[in-house]
């Protein structure tokens, strides 16, 4: 290719992320009869949005830039720090199989600038490829994608977009306790239905949605955590999702789809063994390892009224902080106007980190390591079920999780477990969490969340031994 063509298609790669970025922006929205940007969703999403949320407007310098790289722009009009004056030339890492990865010094100094606010379009084109692979879906222009300073703060501003004191919201009884100190504060209604093994229980569901709407307060929000649930450890199946979507079509519920864990879904099935009772190498349990199969709420939706988050704090890294989330393009907008008002937009440097590292890998390697990851947790899961039988058969009951990294025990004899697990645990130097910490409610809880993501084997079966010995003198 000569030098021009080179630079035609480099050209054109600028141009489509720049169309990209100002269409997830909100910034171009055609007139009928030409090509629609805006979603062909029959849901009037303004009855859902706060009108604080449906007054936001672009930033005019947010507007700009995703125009700056175009060949040939030259521009006047943005505060951009000079970056001849940042100290960082260059980023060089480390992965754990010794693959040694170089940013660049022109990735580097596009990481340490201002950049686009749905996320560098190049991280958020592998992210969507990566969505439609994994939840079966077409790319449309009726759902979008936007990268946050990880997940939580997503929901943070979908609350904040969605909710008001005047509203209710149903989720899940018990409740992941971020959200219910997102909540909170905002004085809505919190309407816990009953979860079981499988999660939400849709005649609870329905129980409570008809009780509300007897009281003349009808919901519009469903919250769930549907993977690996923190801190219940449940699932819910496809059918089970299945059923809790219609009758979310059914009453005109907008679903947010909290999926932190969707990978690490390691099924039901023990960890493999060899012929002798010892666990198999990765290696030897990666060749018969294959990821079970789960629709999510956004591969249901056809009625565009799921909007999904995901993290790579479980893949990655906690710390990296980044999350991304995929929905109704018209709610993904706002959330994007909302981003453009307060931090700008996800660290440049932590995205540019991201991208360099799926680039590297790929598709087939980012399987890989998610398949490492699921049987990590799935033996990790098997020791420490293994221990609990052996500790606490005779002191609680619980559900074997099919994904993520807790248990959830049901005390016998216990109706209240705040005292036992704030003071006298602690007192024994084992900490666990009370069933009151995540109760919409704030009712007492017979119940106790325990993590198995980190501590060795041996520091496991301590702390269930002392665990034990607690219930015992109760």
């Amino acid at each position: 290719q000569s030098k021009s063509t080179r630079g035609m298609l480099r050209g054109a790669s600028w141009a489509k992320n720049a169309i990209q970025s100002l269409k997830c922006n909100g910034f171009l929205r055609k007139n009928a009869g030409n090509e629609r940007y805006l979603s062909n969703s029959k849901i009037d999403y303004k009855n859902f949005i706060r009108p604080h949320a449906m007054r936001r407007e672009a930033s005019p310098i947010r507007a700009l830039q995703p125009l700056l790289k175009l060949p040939g722009m030259i521009s006047l009009g943005g505060g951009l720090p000079n970056p001849k004056l940042f100290p960082i030339e260059d980023v060089h890492f480390e992965l754990t199989d010794g693959t040694r990865i170089t940013l660049g010094k022109d990735m580097t100094q596009d990481a340490l600038q201002y950049s686009n606010t749905p996320g560098i379009p190049e991280l958020l084109e592998w992210l969507e490829e990566l969505q439609c692979i994994e939840h079966k879906k077409e790319k449309s222009q009726d759902w979008s994608m936007c990268v946050t300073t990880g997940s939580q703060e997503g929901i943070a501003k979908a609350v904040d977009m969605l909710i008001g004191p005047e509203d209710s919201v149903v989720l899940d009884d018990p409740a992941y306790a971020g959200t219910l100190a997102l909540l909170r504060p905002i004085g809505c209604d919190l309407l816990g239905v009953k979860c079981d093994g499988e999660g939400m229980i849709p005649e609870s569901l329905e129980e409570v949605l008809l009780d509300a709407k007897k009281r003349g307060k009808v919901p519009k929000i469903l919250y769930t955590v549907p993977t690996g649930q923190n801190p219940s450890g449940s699932t819910a199946g496809d059918v089970r999702k299945e059923r809790i979507y219609r009758i979310a079509c059914e009453w005109n519920l907008l679903i947010m789809e909290d999926d932190p864990y969707r990978f690490l879904y390691y099924g039901a099935d023990l960890y493999p063994r060899s012929t002798t009772g010892d666990f198999l190498s990765f290696e030897e349990a990666l060749k018969q390892f294959e990821r079970p199969p789960s629709k999510s709420y956004f591969q249901m939706d056809t009625e565009g009224r799921v909007i999904r988050f995901d993290s790579m704090s479980k893949v990655l890294s906690s710390g990296i902080r980044l999350g991304f989330v995929t929905g109704p393009t018209e709610l993904i907008n706002r959330i994007n106007l909302h981003t453009q008002a307060t931090n700008l937009h996800p660290s440049g440097v932590s995205q540019a980190v991201c991208l360099t590292v799926l680039r590297e890998w790929g598709l087939s390697r980012w399987e890989e390591h998610v398949k490492r990851i699921l049987l990590f947790y799935k033996k990790r899961r098997d020791i420490f079920e293994e221990l609990s039988r052996k500790y606490l058969s005779e002191h609680a009951t619980w559900t074997t999780p099919t994904a993520g990294m807790f248990v959830w025990f049901k005390l016998n004899g216990i109706t209240d477990t705040a005292e036992l697990i704030q003071k006298k645990a602690m007192d024994a130097k084992v900490i666990l969490l009370p069933g009151q910490a995540f109760s919409p409610s704030n009712s007492k809880s017979p119940y106790v969340r325990a993590a198995f993501s980190t501590a060795s084997p041996e520091n496991m079966e301590e702390a269930l031994k002392r665990f034990q010995k607690l219930l015992k003198d109760e």
